[in-house]
């Protein structure tokens, strides 16, 4: 009987501390950081659109490791006014959490975004709300792409604070917009998806936003051609040392940049860096109480002439579609975009030229119900050239509809967008005419 009593003595005792750690809450290792939800809760959101949007946000929120020691999550809706559906120091749990964004109803009104951005500004660092000072602070703005107010600056002063912004549109926003208001690079912080498909990308923005709060881990964000934000959780004890922050490129390890910063430091910024560069990163936390490993990360700036990176497709009509691109860049760097467009089963191909500056055209003399190849390609005027390519669809025919006098005192329609010609050189319009027939 001995045996059984002592594995009947160790099973409760092994009970009781697996109960009083469950008390204590998550581990030191969870991922810390204060995540706001922003959600479009206006009347430009159907009640179906929101209806989705809502379960989307539940189940990206429900199993992220939550709780007073972790992270924290708190929902403000967009509307004529901002509303605070939950702070975050009110719920403590996933489940909690994904039965209170199920019983939030819909605010309707307009689409005053930016002031709902300064209201979430105040919300990230206000001690009232539950907002903690030296965790990383995460903005997901769930829209249907549109605002009434302006979003940049508000935004601007968010991301100027270290908050990592990122951004869910169902597809009618405004592609370079949205790209400037997502952190750095657009491509991993901004998501264009239908409302019906938002599931496909709950799982890539749930571990985005892990791996933005995991704590003990150096990281590099805000990426451009010239310049690179980097943050790091609080390693060093209060006033007990100095963070020195190293920089040197890949291929020249000797030429190293260095930057010493306080201990309460938790991001600094590098600027004036070669594009298409790879640099390696060093955080060396010294301090005069414990012995603390250096943190190391490589970072690659973006290339300089940065073509098309993200194609949209909007307004798709029988005969007509519009083609966006991002990132678009001035004349005094390229010389312009060309977009060419052709069905998929065969005939012939055409091409629209765009002025750089440009982000977007509209394409006309379509055929209804056709699956098109449309191909942007930049030419810049160093003479390089970079192309993205992507399929668009036309809807099924016309639509009749009895035509109205337009009354006299109305002014005549404006006509459709010209094609515009840009002058390019000889050699790169003979290339783009070669693989035009080729293809």
């Amino acid at each position: 009987m001995l045996p059984w009593t002592a594995l009947g003595l160790g099973l409760g005792l092994w009970l009781a501390l697996a109960r009083s750690g469950a008390e204590r809450g998550p581990p030191a290792s969870a991922p810390q950081g204060d995540l706001l939800i922003l959600l479009d809760s206006s009347a430009s959101m159907s009640h179906y659109e929101f209806s989705r949007v809502r379960e989307f946000v539940g189940e990206l929120v429900a199993p992220l490791p939550l709780g007073p020691g972790a992270l924290r999550a708190s929902l403000v809706h967009v509307g004529s006014l901002p509303h605070s559906e939950f702070p975050f120091n009110r719920h403590s749990s996933g489940q909690a959490i994904q039965d209170a964004i199920r019983a939030s109803a819909q605010r309707m009104g307009d689409t005053n975004t930016g002031l709902a951005l300064a209201f979430a500004k105040e919300q990230l660092f206000a001690a009232a709300t539950g907002a903690r000072a030296g965790v990383p602070k995460v903005l997901v703005w769930v829209t249907d792409g549109g605002s009434s107010d302006p979003v940049g600056p508000p935004m601007q002063e968010l991301k100027d604070l270290g908050v990592t912004i990122y951004i869910v549109s169902t597809g009618r926003g405004n592609l370079l917009e949205l790209s400037a208001a997502a952190s750095a690079p657009a491509e991993k912080h901004l998501h264009f998806v239908d409302v019906d498909d938002l599931h496909i990308i709950t799982q890539q923005l749930r571990s985005s936003i892990l791996d933005t709060v995991q704590p003990q881990q150096l990281h590099a964000s805000e990426i451009t051609s010239s310049s690179v934000h980097l943050a790091w959780p609080a390693l060093l004890p209060a006033d007990s040392g100095y963070y020195v922050l190293e920089l040197a490129p890949s291929s020249d390890l000797g030429a190293v940049r260095r930057q010493q910063l306080p201990g309460e430091a938790r991001g600094w910024t590098w600027a004036g860096l070669e594009p298409d560069t790879d640099y390696e990163v060093s955080l060396l936390p010294e301090s005069n109480v414990r012995l603390l490993r250096p943190q190391r990360v490589r970072v690659r700036t973006l290339p300089g002439e940065a073509g098309p990176e993200r194609i949209v497709i909007s307004h798709a009509r029988p005969r007509s579609l519009r083609v966006s691109w991002a990132p678009a860049l001035g004349p005094d760097v390229m010389l312009g975009y060309v977009v060419q467009f052709g069905p998929l089963r065969g005939g012939a191909a055409q091409r629209v030229e765009v002025p750089g500056g440009r982000n977007s055209t509209t394409l006309q003399g379509l055929a209804p119900a056709t699956a098109y190849l449309v191909t942007v390609t930049a030419a810049f005027r160093s003479g390089r050239e970079r192309a993205l390519s992507a399929k668009a669809c036309t809807p099924a025919g016309d639509r009749s509809r009895a035509p109205r006098p337009a009354p006299a005192a109305l002014s005549a329609p404006e006509p459709p967008e010209p094609r515009t010609r840009v002058a390019l050189p000889a050699a790169v319009r003979g290339d783009m005419d070669r693989g035009l027939r080729a293809g």
